[in-house]
């Protein structure tokens, strides 16, 4: 016998925890259409060389690469944003620009599995490509803002940034070309704290102790977004990169305040950086208030040069990405997730198997008025048929045995209140459609 198990950091999905999974992905469907985003899909494959490199030593020692039977270097998508873009480079002739699409699908990555994060992991993204419209980045947030809030959450944080902002910082300091070795370090204040990040910074890096403080000071600005930005413009006088980063970030925040998204739920960060290389401006982080511990439910950034590795035609690009099962586990922590059941609404009993040509009837029937229906497979006690149904979460059953089949009639057992009513074949979809409105 081969012993039934699952790799690490890989996990089944039981049909509640999927049906949580798949309501998830349906408000981001709706949230990303509303704003004019497009599905895609691309490969779970791609050559090794397309994924290598862009998102940094660390992504790249995550990569799940291996060589296929046809002697080619290939490895699984360890996110949806450089495939994306190497399928702009390839499409985006016949599709034009701005391009605005989202994608719904499944990425890989060799990490170390904890709470919340599996090596194998749904990512819902949404991107705009072709423009460096700051709308575009503005507009990324708000799709942040309204799918938090579709979601049913109400106690969130948006946190802002720029890169150049922090590279304005790194200018004025003569370390630009540190940037990547600080960003990543300054990546991981959250998890390891100031000493270790500032160790990092000299050690690592290779920066003096005094500038990895100026670059922590900086990062520990705190205010409303006006106050920190008159502070960075302060820090950063004279560098140009960083001012356009100021400017942008203004007229973020002003537009934002203008469209009605409470304040409250939006803030300036800029110790975030992200930590994937090839981030360019604006990057979004957003922080559960009840559970901050679990990490950025939704991430994103602007790419301005990502698609440029894969073709000469500039294609500037912005969008973030919903870490389903990262929120979906926060959801569950928090008593969010709706105990819908696992199988239909309606359980139809089979009282006698000579008859099964009315019961699938009667389960069409009420399919078409918009009720999802099961039929019991075999003739068997009532009592077992109704521990199915309960134990599947049905709200109703409806009963017919040989007397009721003489009258014309069902019995409707509500499974909720204990009730049974019979009801005429006419009646039937309307005093059930009562029952499941309750």
């Amino acid at each position: 016998m081969i012993k039934p198990q699952t790799l690490k950091g890989f996990r089944d999905y039981l049909p509640e925890a999927m049906l949580a999974r798949e309501h998830l992905m349906e408000i981001a469907r709706r949230i990303y259409r509303s704003y004019g985003f497009s599905p895609i899909d691309t490969p779970a494959l791609e050559y090794a060389e397309i994924l290598l490199g862009k998102g940094g030593d660390e992504s790249d020692k995550q990569l799940f690469r291996f060589t296929d039977q046809g002697d080619r270097d290939v490895a699984m998508r360890f996110d949806l944003t450089i495939p994306f873009a190497r399928f702009a480079a390839q499409n985006i002739g016949a599709l034009g620009t701005p391009f605005k699409r989202y994608h719904i699908g499944t990425v890989w990555r060799a990490e170390k599995p904890q709470k919340g994060r599996y090596r194998e992991f749904m990512q819902c993204d949404f991107d705009s490509i072709g423009t460096e419209a700051n709308a575009s980045d503005i507009e990324t947030l708000m799709v942040i803002y309204d799918l938090m809030e579709a979601l049913g959450f109400s106690a969130f944080t948006i946190r802002v940034n720029h890169r150049q902002l922090l590279n304005g910082l790194l200018d004025k300091l003569g370390l630009l070309e540190k940037s990547t070795g600080v960003l990543r370090a300054l990546d991981k204040l959250p998890k390891i704290g100031r000493r270790m990040v500032i160790d990092e910074m000299t050690q690592s890096v290779g920066i003096s102790a005094e500038s990895a403080e100026q670059v922590l000071n900086f990062a520990g600005l705190s205010g409303t977004p006006d106050q920190i930005l008159d502070e960075v413009e302060k820090l950063i006088a004279g560098n140009e990169r960083g001012m356009e980063g100021v400017a942008k970030l203004r007229e973020l925040f002003s537009v934002c305040r203008q469209s009605g998204l409470n304040e409250q739920r939006l803030a300036l960060d800029v110790s975030i950086a992200r930590g994937l290389d090839y981030y360019t401006g604006t990057i979004y982080e957003t922080f559960l208030t009840e559970l901050p511990g679990i990490g950025s439910v939704c991430s994103g950034g602007r790419y301005d040069n990502l698609a440029g590795l894969f073709t000469k035609e500039k294609l500037p690009g912005v969008g973030a990405s919903l870490g389903l099962d990262r929120l979906l586990a926060a959801m569950e922590e928090l008593g969010l997730v709706q105990n819908t059941g696992i199988g239909g609404q309606v359980m139809i009993a089979m009282f006698d198997e000579t008859r099964l040509g009315d019961y699938m009837r009667l389960s069409r029937q009420l399919r078409r008025s918009g009720i999802s229906t099961e039929v019991y497979p075999l003739a068997r006690k009532v009592q077992k048929q109704l521990q199915y149904a309960n134990r599947k979460r049905f709200r109703a059953a409806v009963i017919a045995g040989s007397q009721e089949f003489e009258r014309g009639v069902w019995t409707v057992k509500d499974l909720e209140s204990g009730t049974q009513t019979e009801v005429t074949d006419a009646e039937l979809p309307a005093f059930l459609h009562r029952i499941l409105s309750h």
